[in-house]
């Protein structure tokens, strides 16, 4: 659910980020929507899209899960809960040659 919208945020926002590339920003941000998302090959994708019409390659599809992964990525980092503040380290103690 949060991946959409922010799919769909990017697809508004950030058309710089998609300029003169061969396919439409709506296309590149669901493929790598659905790679993140669902557990699909870049096969599996190529597969979907031509079902539905577009012939896209495996590696293109890879070209754009690197190149906008981390866009999306950052941009989930938002929705991420605060961490609680505290930290519980364990110590562990290993004896070497006799000495602790």
């Amino acid at each position: 659910m949060i991946l959409n919208t922010i799919a769909e945020k990017l697809k508004r926002q950030s058309k710089d980020d998609f300029k003169g590339r061969h396919f439409e920003a709506w296309l590149i941000v669901q493929a790598v929507a659905w790679y993140l998302r669902y557990p699909l090959s870049y096969r599996d994708l190529e597969e979907m899209f031509r079902e539905r019409g577009f012939e896209v390659d495996h590696s293109t599809i890879n070209r754009w899960v690197l190149a906008y992964a981390p866009v999306i990525e950052k941009r989930l980092r938002q929705f991420r809960r605060p961490h609680c503040g505290s930290v519980r380290i364990d110590e562990t103690y290993v004896k070497i040659r006799g000495k602790w």
